[in-house]
């Protein structure tokens, strides 16, 4: 797709807003939206199954949009369920296309010839990236410096019977140039619990958007995940983007390297 302002009339399989933004920083969403196309139908799911996290990252749309007017980003996001294909997962992970989803049984997913695996990654995974890729090629045409990828997720407060205390996880690999100063603003608050490479890490293969796009290009990064019974309503989403994005335009003021090279490794 190309990079003009987005419109939301017609649905299309990625979506970039404010790709001009004047930030260092661009909000990655790759798991936006719960929508099947249509020849899909439901996959075999009730319709409830598609409200779960199963489908997507609830409320992690909202908290993005947000940061994204905020902190004057672009903003790139996913207009596909995650059970129709992940974003975040590379081509030769086993749950890049689910049969299973947590305790789900996703039926329509269950034995896929490649065909039907080549049609969803061109469908999906192949767009998204590619408009990752292409937003960085024309800010750096246009000048604009390197970017900071900030990619927005959110995680479900209890996750295979078992409790999840935190409120919001910080994830990251060795270079934690934004990372740790994130952290930082987010425990001086004094009113949440952080987890640092909670409720997962790189090495669970949930960094794959940030290994491709920022590890890959030498380029910094950080995810964030928020547990989403804590972004239910536009009100909630709201705050959070407010905390964030305060937090975030405080580490851009400061001596922040966009590249790997002056990064500190932990």
């Amino acid at each position: 797709m190309g990079l003009s302002q987005a419109t939301h009339s017609v649905w299309e399989p990625v979506r970039v807003s404010n790709p001009d933004g004047g930030s260092p920083f661009v909000i990655l969403c790759d798991h936006a939206s719960n929508h099947i196309p249509a020849p899909y139908g439901r996959l075999g799911l009730e319709p409830d199954d598609l409200q779960k996290h199963i489908a997507w990252d609830p409320g992690a749309l909202g908290v993005s949009q947000g940061m994204a007017a905020l902190l004057d980003a672009p903003l790139v996001e996913s207009c596909i369920s995650r059970l129709i294909i992940d974003c975040n997962r590379p081509l030769d992970a086993p749950d890049l296309i689910p049969a299973t989803s947590e305790l789900t049984t996703v039926p329509a997913n269950t034995d896929l010839d490649a065909l039907e695996r080549q049609r969803r990654i061109a469908l999906s995974h192949q767009p998204y990236h590619a408009a990752i890729e292409e937003l960085a090629r024309e800010r750096a045409r246009k000048g604009f410096p390197a970017p900071v990828y900030v990619a927005v997720h959110s995680f479900t407060p209890v996750y295979r019977g078992v409790d999840r205390p935190w409120h919001i996880g910080i994830i990251h690999d060795e270079y934690d140039q934004v990372a740790a100063p994130l952290i930082a603003g987010l425990q001086a608050l004094d009113q949440y619990c952080v987890g640092i490479n909670e409720p997962y890490s790189p090495a669970d293969r949930v960094y794959y958007t940030l290994d491709r796009h920022a590890s890959a290009q030498g380029l910094a990064a950080v995810m964030i995940e928020i547990r989403n019974d804590l972004i239910t309503t536009p009100k909630e989403e709201k705050a959070w983007a407010g905390t964030l994005s305060a937090i975030l335009k405080e580490i851009a003021q400061g001596p922040l390297s966009t590249t790997r090279k002056a990064a500190n490794r932990i």
